[in-house]
């Protein structure tokens, strides 16, 4: 077997699942998850209307590289989103979710042979900082390839970075600023080791949104030590403000940089047009980076199916669709935000479909006591924050927060959020 599977921990939800093992739920309560980020809206007619007219598409084979139509399409979504021109031949490719070109992406970059990023370095670390997350902490200068990834984050970042050769080491976050990461906390002996970057903005869990001054130090870094900024922006299209999001590619090209180097950007169609079991998104960036990464993803067998694609299409090419969930989204988060504010720490993000909020005094910072006592006595299943972190230097940045996912239609999350005010209200009693 191969060995960097025991590096592996386990999923979210797995832990999830075992610390609610044994605990039954109040049945006076119908059940209600805001658990799991998975949407829940209903799938556009015109997605559906897309696959069951394409059908006859499943007698043939796939290219990884996906029809022109496709890309096509992606890069006009680019264009009317961000104001970019791509060329849909060598700087997008489509991809099966996000969440396996994350994966695929590692695979692809990583060197674990390397004793830096370029196999370039200038001298030895300036500091002796330990890596978190994977294995037992050891100093930078005895490890090669680094992952730098946010804490709290996507556990597929984590995964991907051990399965590949690295070693992880997690970003600090900063509570002042929604948990924004701290992106100039990372020591230089991090930077020089670090062969690939993964941001996400907007961020999960947390919704912080990376501004262009943040943008502009990755680059200079990328700059200096030669790694490699994977961009996850899946949650682009759920925002609270008038703006929408800066995007990484976005960012690039505001401040010149329009050959892309080293920058990849991700987004998916799961979140944006309620289609997580389509399993399609895309890859667009720096051609350099896009030309391997479809070598490696034609020996995985990661064509999308042609159904797929053509629903794909009819998806990035309407927008009506997405302004429509945005708004419930944002109805549902006006009335469910303000309930919860009353009787905990929690503001609306800045963009994304998850509240990122602390659990009250009267739980002693215990966010899996509070989750399995609010499942208990109101039925209603919420995500431990320090399940979507790490200790890193002697802190876990997620414990003590919960994370809820608002994904259910605006009466269930409403019904949801009156049972957590009644149960911190009558814990708070209790005390």
């Amino acid at each position: 077997m191969n060995p960097l599977l025991k590096r592996l921990q386990p999923y979210p939800f797995e832990r999830l699942r075992l610390l609610h093992a044994g605990v039954t739920p109040n049945p006076a309560y119908r059940p209600i998850s805001l658990g799991i980020g998975e949407p829940k809206h209903a799938t556009p007619e015109l997605i559906k209307s897309a696959l069951s007219a394409s059908l006859g598409g499943l007698a043939s084979y796939p290219a990884t590289a996906g029809e022109p139509r496709l890309r096509q399409s992606m890069a006009g979504w680019m264009q009317r989103r961000y104001g970019l021109s791509l060329d849909p031949l060598t700087q997008i490719l489509p991809v099966n979710g996000s969440r396996e070109a994350l994966f695929a992406l590692a695979q692809t970059i990583i060197d674990p042979t390397q004793p830096g990023a370029t196999g370039r370095r200038a001298g030895p670390p300036q500091a002796s900082t330990a890596p978190s997350g994977g294995s037992e902490p050891h100093e930078v200068g005895s490890v090669g390839a680094l992952v730098v990834c946010p804490n709290p984050f996507y556990q597929i970042y984590e995964g991907a970075a051990l399965l590949a050769g690295a070693d992880t080491w997690f970003a600090p976050s900063d509570p002042a600023r929604n948990f924004a990461v701290d992106w100039a906390a990372v020591p230089q002996a991090v930077w020089q080791k670090t062969q690939l970057l993964f941001v996400c903005s907007p961020g999960n869990p947390t919704g912080a949104v990376m501004g262009l001054d943040e943008w502009k130090l990755l680059f200079e870094l990328s700059d200096k030590h030669g790694f490699v900024i994977a961009s996850d922006e899946c949650y682009s299209e759920i925002y609270f403000r008038d703006e929408p999001p800066l995007g990484g590619l976005q960012a690039a090209a505001q401040l010149g940089r329009h050959d892309f180097k080293n920058l990849v950007a991700m987004t998916s169609l799961s979140k944006r047009s309620n289609v997580p079991g389509l399993r399609s998104g895309f890859v667009a960036g720096d051609a350099a980076l896009i030309k391997p990464f479809l070598l490696y993803r034609t020996y995985h067998g990661s064509a999308m199916s042609p159904i797929v694609q053509s629903a794909s299409i009819a998806a990035w090419d309407d927008e009506a669709h997405v302004v429509a969930n945005r708004a419930m989204y944002r109805e549902k988060f006006a009335r469910v935000t303000p309930l919860l504010a009353a009787v905990m720490d929690v503001a609306l993000p800045d963009a994304g479909f998850y509240l990122w909020a602390q659990v009250p005094a009267s739980f002693a910072g215990d966010d899996t006591a509070f989750s399995r006592e609010l499942l208990a006595l109101y039925n209603v299943v919420v995500l431990p924050g320090s399940y979507l972190a790490r200790e890193a230097r002697g802190h876990n940045p997620g414990a003590g927060r919960i994370r809820m996912a608002l994904v259910a239609e605006t009466a269930e999350c409403v019904e949801a959020a009156e049972r957590i005010v009644q149960f911190i209200q009558s814990k708070a009693h209790l005390k």
